[in-house]
């Protein structure tokens, strides 16, 4: 009796799980057909895609399909029986649902009627054609990582052979121009020195330059009186811990100053041939304030002076050599000398929360805030847009925002001329407004040409010494269209195409840029996350990058990973935490790319020993179990 029971209890168990597998696999066969007829409704895109791509961009529309619907509570089910979850189907979608119908299959112990073509199974996998895909657009990959290393290099690389050659030593594997800054004499300077570092090194390193795209940036700032201001170092009980240095040099001496300098002086005429080591200028600065330099030591005909002292200089101010004699009394050498002529700074327009600022049409010069000789507003501070054409495109009450997000606003009213906008985001201090900082306009519908006329001719350039062309500030396919067709136009199909993400648009639209990007024989995405950001809110970036790594993925495409990426360590020397985390991310793309700073090198070293530690832990969303240390 006993014996009958537990024949009975498997029996139904048995019955049970056959039961449940029954239901999977009509489920996961429905899904697979929806899928294959979901093709039907892309029959015009694919026939525009490039042959090469046609399996990404039929995975792509698989994926797109899965994701239309909420497949967790099949997920669910799925790793209840054991299977596979289509957790990390991205790159193979029907293969994946294909293996798993196939095992429950044979454990129903049904004939397989598999009606799917057997080109999907049988093709390359996604994976391989992605890599295949990342060595066309990137270059291939170094012997000891899976993950390439882009760095954007400043324009003083045109005359610094050493740091590129030392990049290329430490692990750069894509140099990035940027053609919104310096001309064609210093693309072409740089170019140079990478080829030629290429040579000695014998390693490779392919070339992105990046067009400057449709981007809304501040104008000018009206230039200030010629002032230079120094100031020693203080602690916090505002005793001087290291004196200021400055550089004194003749007039006619025009070079640049020395990095270390705090301050630079020109001196008229000869005057300073008359000083020596230890002397003193005594002068009175431009608030009355009387001050004094020692001169600390002599190079070639300038002077390293020291001054313990906050002073400000304009040109012409007169500086009185004195000099230590016999009594240990300074006294004055000579005639009195005078300062040269000092370069003009851009006044400072500093915004704070309630403030109004004007925005121009005309690229007149920024100007701060004017008051009466009563301290009432005259005039709220203005400053130009780059771009005069979307001022037929926002209305009041959208959002506009400056600088990477740091200076917030609404616009209150839209003049034909101008914009008037109330400060509603800035720190407690104030935010400085500076020349040529980004705007964004993330409420705004902006209707803008993919490619400006500085552009077009850029890319004549281009096509002829990079291997890839970053298309910026994209919105819409038109966008893609249209550098393919100068592309055309320039018998440069072939050249490698990298689609900026940075724009909500650019998000909204993502699919359908895809497919567009994908008529292109040599093509890759990055995820611009700074436009990104602050167009769709940073609390929405993690998500965000997040579906923009799953479709690059499901269209075989490969992914640069930008933006701030180590940026404290670039720029300051010392890495925050959170940016040791957000580099081990980049290991989920093909690219991850760096930003120019005087500390770039220790920041190409720390990546690229980052990325080959987490090789052995990650593979796209695959977390990979690697021994552990205990």
């Amino acid at each position: 009796m006993k014996h009958h029971d537990q024949s009975m209890l498997k029996r139904a168990i048995l019955d049970e799980e056959t039961a449940s597998y029954k239901l999977l696999h009509d489920e996961l066969t429905a899904l697979q057909d929806g899928l294959v007829k979901s093709e039907n409704g892309f029959s015009d895109s694919l026939k525009k895609v490039n042959p090469q791509h046609l399996t990404g961009a039929i995975n792509l529309i698989h994926y797109l399909g899965l994701r239309r619907k909420d497949v967790r509570p099949l997920q669910i089910k799925l790793a209840a029986a054991g299977l596979s979850s289509l957790g990390r189907a991205e790159s193979h979608v029907l293969p994946n649902i294909q293996a798993i119908i196939t095992l429950l299959q044979h454990a129903l112990q049904l004939k397989s009627h598999n009606d799917v073509d057997n080109s999907v199974e049988d093709s390359v996998s996604g994976s391989v054609l992605l890599q295949s895909n990342a060595k066309n657009l990137l270059g291939k990959l170094p012997a000891h990582r899976k993950v390439r290393i882009m760095v954007t290099l400043p324009g003083e690389a045109a005359d610094d052979y050493t740091l590129i050659k030392d990049m290329l030593l430490k692990g750069m594997d894509c140099a990035r121009i940027n053609c919104a800054h310096d001309d064609t004499a210093v693309w072409l300077r740089i170019i140079e020195q990478i080829k030629q570092s290429r040579r000695e090194t014998g390693r490779h390193c392919h070339i992105l330059m990046d067009l400057a795209g449709p981007k809304l940036r501040t104008g000018d700032i009206a230039l200030g009186p010629p002032v230079i201001k120094w100031q020693p170092r203080r602690d916090d009980h505002g005793r001087v811990t290291a004196p200021a240095r400055i550089w004194l040099h003749e007039e006619k001496d025009n070079f640049s100053c020395p990095a270390s300098a705090d301050a630079c002086i020109p001196i008229q005429g000869d005057w300073l041939s008359n000083a020596k080591k230890h002397d003193q200028i005594e002068f009175t600065d431009a608030r009355g304030a009387r001050r004094k330099l020692l001169l600390a030591e002599q190079v070639g005909d300038g002077f390293w002076a020291e001054s313990s002292q906050t002073s400000y200089l304009t040109s012409d101010m007169k500086l009185h050599l004195t000099r230590s004699l016999k009594t240990k009394k300074f006294s004055q050498i000579g005639n009195s000398g005078s300062v040269g002529a000092l370069p003009q700074s851009p006044e400072t327009i500093r915004l704070y929360r309630g403030d109004k600022l004007i925005l121009t049409r005309s690229p007149i010069p920024g100007i701060p805030e004017q008051y009466d000789e009563s301290g009432n507003l005259l005039r709220a501070a203005s400053i130009a847009c780059s771009l005069p054409e979307v001022f037929a495109m926002v209305k009041s009450g959208e959002r506009i925002l400056f600088d990477d997000g740091r200076i917030g606003g609404v616009i209150r009213s839209v003049k034909a001329d101008e914009l008037m906008v109330e400060i509603t985001q800035a720190r407690d201090g104030g935010e400085k407004l500076l020349s040529d900082k980004g705007i964004n306009l993330p409420d705004s519908q902006i209707d803008l040409n993919g490619l400006t006329e500085s552009d077009i001719k850029n890319l004549e350039f281009v096509v002829h010494h990079a291997d890839i062309v970053g298309l910026s500030f994209a919105h819409r396919a038109a966008d893609i269209e249209l550098l393919q067709q100068h592309l055309k136009r320039l018998n440069a199909v072939q050249l490698g195409i990298v689609l900026k993400v940075e724009t909500r648009a650019a998000f909204e639209n993502l699919p359908e840029l895809l497919f567009t990007l994908l008529r292109s024989a040599n093509a890759g995405v990055m995820i611009a996350r700074g436009d990104l950001a602050v167009e769709c809110g940073y609390e929405r970036l993690a998500e965000l990058q997040e579906e923009i790594m799953w479709l690059t993925e499901a269209a075989h495409l490969p992914l640069i990973w930008a933006t701030q990426v180590l940026e404290s360590l670039a720029k300051d020397g010392k890495p925050s935490r959170a940016e040791i985390t957000d580099a081990a991310m980049g290991e989920r793309a093909e690219c991850v790319m760096l930003n120019k700073g005087p500390h770039i090198l220790e920041a190409i070293q720390m990546l690229d020993d980052i990325l080959q530690r987490m090789q052995g832990h990650q593979n796209k969303k695959n977390s990979l179990l690697r021994r552990l240390h205990w």
